[in-house]
Formats: structure tokens, C-alpha cells, sequence
């Protein structure tokens, strides 16, 4: 596994268990069962951990759209980091 160097102060980490390197990503999610349709969730990602926390996702049916961070930000999407 590589070495990854801790984050800048007050930058958006990776949500991965453990994991500490900048986010890159934005995956937006939702649980069915008690989240109204139009609500998102979002979890972060380094380019590492992108395909893993989306599998683990999309195996539930939870993940509705992966997005680079800065163009999620751009957009003003609203964050609802969980």
C-alpha cells in the first residue's frame, strides 16, 4: 500500500476507514428505505479508495453519481457528508 502523506489542514479527506489522503471525489448516495428520492448523502474518495467505497455503494443500490470534488463544489451542491 502506498505512502500517503496527511492532508492539509481543513481539506476534505477520503471517508475510506483509516485513510487520510486528500479527497478527489464525490459520491452521492441515498438509502432507499429512508431517504426521500431528491436527498443525498455524500461520502469522499481519493482516486485509491473511488472504486471500492462506489462498489460498496452500488452492491445496496445506494450510489446515485460519482463527481470530481471540485466540480461538486463548483456547482454548489449541497454536502451532506454521512
Amino acid at each position: 500500500m502506498p505512502t500517503v502523506p496527511d492532508s492539509e489542514p481543513g481539506s476534505p479527506v477520503c471517508s475510506a476507514k483509516g485513510c487520510r489522503a486528500d479527497a478527489v471525489w464525490v459520491l452521492a448516495w441515498n438509502n432507499p428505505k429512508i431517504h426521500t428520492p431528491e436527498r443525498r448523502k455524500t461520502w469522499l474518495a481519493c482516486d485509491e479508495h473511488r472504486e471500492h467505497l462506489s462498489q460498496f455503494l452500488g452492491v445496496r443500490g445506494f450510489l446515485k453519481d460519482v463527481v470530481l470534488l471540485r466540480e461538486w463544489e463548483s456547482a454548489g451542491s449541497p454536502e451532506q457528508a454521512g
